[in-house]
C-alpha cells in the first residue's frame, strides 16, 4: 500500500495552511491526469488563460478554506 502523502489537515500557521492547499490542487490534478508528459503540454495552454488562471486561484481558495476549517481559523 502506498504510504499517504496527506497524513492530516492539522497545520502550524496560515501559511502553512496555504501551502497545504495548494499541494491539495496541485495533487487533485496529478491524480485526474497521470501522465507527466500530458500536464506539461496542457500547462502551455492555459498559462496564458487568465480564465483558467481564475479558476485555478479559486480551486486553491476552497482548499484552503477547507484547511482553515480543520485549523479552526487557527485561533
Amino acid at each position: 500500500m502506498e504510504e499517504s502523502w496527506l497524513p492530516t489537515l492539522m497545520t502550524d500557521n496560515p501559511q502553512a495552511g496555504y501551502d497545504l492547499a495548494v499541494k491539495l490542487s496541485r495533487m487533485s490534478i496529478k491524480a485526474i491526469q497521470p501522465d507527466a508528459d500530458v500536464r506539461a503540454a496542457l500547462r502551455t495552454v492555459y498559462e496564458h488563460d487568465a480564465s483558467a488562471l481564475i479558476a485555478s486561484s479559486q480551486t486553491i481558495a476552497q482548499n484552503f478554506n477547507t484547511v482553515a476549517a480543520a485549523n479552526n481559523y487557527w485561533k
